[in-house]
């Protein structure tokens, strides 16, 4: 099949090598001459890396290669059976791209996004055919992680929806079914993991200087709750600019409900260019020779934040089960293998006892009487089961 990827940066070279990968006949466009420069560098240079890895032959290698057309010409996509989209993060651009592409691909191509938390609805509804429009979300690094969130429009044709997830299965990825939420499933169960340990240092709960503090709680959260990255190391490494984006564009997506209400410790990095990895600087200092803080590896105090964070994350993924965002094995299946998370979500309810969990949230909420804490009606509804 030909498949067209429009964005040649990192997320859309990744979904073009992936399409290629998988014997797709692959065009990928971009206005940027010098960004589709690099992504074929960028391609080649991974090609060679799993050459030398024994992971592919060289025959395979130089057939994925040649399986991708870089272009600048949307005219280029013509005939293709898919085209996913993954520019910036705009809906008026994206819609403009859209308008652009629907008469030069076949009346039964699906037209999908990559957005990860724009409105599949709304960018549908630039089509003359919304029909055919779906939201396909691939997680960062696309070749490597193994999770694909397929999210309908209300307008949204159910064959596509089985053809775009049939699709997405043959390419060796494990596909989950969103209903078209702000944050889909992946974004919006994740928020407490990054606001809570954001609040908890703005209250200073920890009793700790803030640098410790920091390195404190993503050491509590890693050794003893079994997290590969802290949360504070995450939103380094996923750019305080982009991360504090999306928690915004939530918040505002669900008539500022306080559960997503940003934290202003992470605005303010966002404001001074302390993004994290790529800028040098986020809650860590990431130049040569600077020191990391040393975590009080506390168990008391690492039990504290982990109980608190991970209750909230059940909190959360209760309340996307409550509303019928996903099925519960499809919300613990995305938590694991979109976020790498230790077990899911519901599982860790169950060996923490439902009960338990309700205590906590009630606690929490009898302390600040906020919103943010109240306990989903579906745990409530299980706590005796």
């Amino acid at each position: 099949m030909k498949v067209g990827i429009i964005g040649a940066g990192t997320m859309g070279s990744g979904i073009a090598q992936v399409a290629s990968t998988n014997n797709c006949e692959v065009v990928l466009s971009d206005t940027n001459i010098e960004i589709l420069d690099k992504a074929k560098a960028k391609l080649h240079k991974i090609m060679l890396r799993l050459i030398e890895k024994g992971r592919l032959t060289e025959a395979k290698a130089n057939q994925i290669e040649q399986n991708i057309r870089y272009t600048t010409a949307l005219d280029d996509l013509k005939g293709a059976d898919l085209v996913i989209e993954a520019i910036v993060e705009n809906p008026s651009i994206k819609k403009q791209v859209f308008e652009k592409i629907e008469p030069l691909v076949a009346a039964d191509a699906i037209i999908a996004s990559n957005t990860s938390s724009l409105s599949i609805t709304s960018l549908a509804a630039a089509l003359n055919k919304p029909e055919r429009f779906i939201g396909i979300h691939f997680f960062n690094p696309a070749p490597l992680m193994k999770l694909v969130e397929i999210i309908p429009a209300i307008q949204t044709n159910n064959h596509i929806v089985k053809e775009a997830r049939s699709i997405i299965d043959e390419w060796d990825k494990l596909t989950v079914l969103a209903k078209d939420t702000p944050g889909f499933i992946v974004n919006k169960v994740a928020r407490p993991f990054y606001s809570e340990a954001l609040r908890m240092l703005e209250e200073g709960l920890t009793g700790l200087p803030q640098e410790q503090a920091i390195a404190t709680i993503d050491w509590a959260m890693t050794e003893m709750g079994g997290f590969k990255m802290g949360p504070f190391t995450l939103m380094d490494f996923i750019g305080n600019d982009v991360n504090y984006t999306v928690t915004e564009t939530v918040f505002k997506a669900f008539y500022y409900d306080s559960r997503y209400k940003p934290a202003f410790t992470q605005k303010r990095l966002s404001e001074a260019g302390y993004w994290g990895r790529k800028t040098g600087r986020g809650y860590y200092n990431y130049a040569d020779g600077a020191i990391k803080p040393e975590p009080k590896k506390d168990e008391a105090l690492g039990k504290m934040i982990v109980d608190r964070i991970v209750v909230m994350l059940v909190n959360e993924a209760a309340d996307t089960l409550q509303y019928n965002i996903a099925t519960k094995a499809d919300i613990d299946l995305a938590m694991t293998k979109g976020v790498n998370y230790p077990k899911g979500l519901f599982a860790w309810a169950d060996e923490i006892g439902i009960q338990n969990c309700v205590e906590q949230l009630d606690a929490l909420y009898n302390t600040y009487h906020e919103d943010r804490y109240r306990c989903s009606v579906w745990l409530r509804n299980r706590k005796d089961g």
